[in-house]
């Protein structure tokens, strides 16, 4: 796919300065938005999200489908009269990294208690839109609600150490449990509803700003999650519902061990016969929900390292060949189009590289990565075509800053050789180079933009803990900083082109 000439920003949600400790999709999305509005900003980059399973990782969650109860707007629920408005006086107004625990413990809570209230009180052009919700997303809610209401009443036991009968769902069991849990799962469905309602509120207004919304899809999926128990046969479990191998990568330079993420792996003969239905189903439901789709861990569609589930590391493993063109080639048959671009980062080998360009789906290219190893200089503007896109640092990296802080000397001579001395920092030298390539897409983490240091870093991979906790504080998009990004744009050919708005509707959350 052939992608405009845009620019724009990479920031989660989770990092927006919203009141309650954790960025939602209230006032201060709508604020960020503005200012991507003035500054001639055509792209807001998110990562995915999902509800999370695992720690905090948005690449961790216990549905490919469902939204992150955490990303919606108390304070747009009081506005609907779903939550009393003494409830926000609670809310801390203080912005600082995102405490989990404690957003958790005062947010669910009072989710809860507008998803009832919803329920008692909703007018019939409400309910009518909730019903409705519920009919076109049944394939993936009920399974999803289901299985949420069950991991609350099994926690924190995973589910394949529920009942058997409920682990293997024989439908008996099934029966019975929608039955018990009726209460349960049907408030669970209306706060899907209020995540889904308020995101694509979101997603109206930066249409009508020609702001487009790139999204990120993860290539596994988690074992404890609703799409593993819903689906257990499309992917590589034994007799005893344990994975019979999970995913990850080889050692490499950057690992002696290499990683051993733990997805259970596809059953891609059973994906195949099925049509792909699931991934078609998955992929369709981004394209939603968002513009464009950032595909991760592009090389597993070629080749994938496989894992035997009894190894504690990844260093024994083999490469196994994925679904590769017959996987796309039915993508784009039932979607009509790819509007993906590919993580192809490190390590590539030349039939991944042949995929990617056989169905033309741009790449990726990172500026930090180019002034290393001189084989890395494929990440560097003189290097780049239109099918690629191209980022600074994206959210595994550090900040700019934080990069040239820590980086070798060599590194910071190829850099100054590259980019000049520039007096308002490097990490401006290094978004005008990433602007100022011919990448169709060119996005830049705000912390770039912000000039922030490793104290701003939101992921360590492989680091477990305190990730994902980074937010920026109100007042930190001036005037200033919007007129530099604005005129960057237009010299450099990325201003906004008018987007698609979709038709106007009275959100009911």
């Amino acid at each position: 796919m052939s992608f405009p000439r845009l620019t724009g920003i990479l920031l989660h949600p989770t990092s927006l300065p919203s009141r309650g400790g954790i960025g939602d999709f209230g006032p201060a999305a709508y604020e960020f938005l503005d200012f991507l509005f003035s500054a001639r900003q055509g792209l807001w980059q998110v990562l995915p999200l999902g509800p999370p399973a695992k720690g905090n990782s948005p690449y961790s969650s216990t549905s490919a489908f469902a939204g992150n109860p955490l990303l919606i707007s108390l304070e747009r629920l009081a506005e609907r009269g779903w939550i009393d408005a003494s409830n926000l006086r609670g809310l801390s107004e203080t912005v600082g990294p995102v405490d989990y625990e404690a957003v958790n413990a005062h947010k669910l809570p009072r989710l809860i208690e507008a998803g009832h209230k919803f329920l008692e009180s909703a007018g019939a052009n409400q309910r009518s839109r909730f019903d409705r919700f519920c009919t076109e997303n049944e394939w993936w809610l009920e399974d999803f609600v289901l299985y949420d209401a069950l991991l609350d009443r099994y926690a924190p036991q995973p589910w394949k150490l529920w009942p058997n009968d409920l682990a293997r769902r024989e439908p008996k069991a099934l029966e019975t449990a929608r039955t018990e849990l009726a209460s349960q799962m049907i408030v669970r469905r209306v706060i899907q509803f209020f995540f889904y309602e308020q995101w694509h509120a979101l997603r109206l207004y930066c249409a009508q700003k020609s702001i487009r919304v790139v999204g990120d899809i993860a290539i596994f999926v988690d074992y404890d999650s609703a799409d593993v128990w819903a689906n257990r046969e499309l992917f590589r479990l034994k007799d005893d519902l344990e994975p019979e191998v999970v995913s990850g990568v080889p050692p490499d330079a950057f690992s002696a061990t290499g990683q051993r993420w733990g997805n259970p792996l596809y059953n891609w003969d059973a994906m195949r016969a099925r049509g792909y239905q699931w991934w078609v189903q998955r992929l369709r439901w981004a394209t939603q929900t968002c513009d464009f789709i950032r595909l991760d861990h592009f090389r597993g569609f070629a080749q994938f390292w496989e894992i035997p589930a009894t190894e504690e590391t990844a260093m024994i493993g083999r490469w196994v060949d994925g679904p590769r063109d017959d996987f796309f080639n039915k993508l784009r048959e039932d979607l009509g189009g790819l509007p993906f671009f590919a993580e192809d980062l490190g390590y590539i080998t030349p039939d991944v590289h042949a995929l990617r360009e056989a169905h033309k789906i741009p790449g990726m290219a990172v500026l930090q990565f180019g002034f290393g190893d001189p084989g890395a200089r494929v990440y560097l503007p003189h290097r780049l075509t239109a099918d690629r896109v191209v980022y600074t640092g994206t959210h595994d990296n550090d900040t700019a800053l934080g990069w040239w802080n820590s980086a070798s000397d060599y590194e910071r001579r190829s850099a100054e050789a590259y980019l000049g001395r520039s007096e308002d920092g490097i990490h401006w030298a290094m978004i005008r180079a990433a602007q100022g390539s011919a990448a169709s897409l060119s996005v830049v983490p705000l912390q770039d933009v912000l000039g922030l240091g490793s104290e701003a870093r939101l992921n360590v991979p492989s680091v477990k803990t305190g990730n994902f906790r980074w937010r920026y504080c109100p007042g930190a998009l001036t005037r200033d900083l919007t007129e530099k990004l604005a005129a960057l744009a237009e010299v450099t050919d990325r201003q906004p082109q008018l987007a698609r708005v979709p038709p106007t509707e009275d959100f009911a959350a």
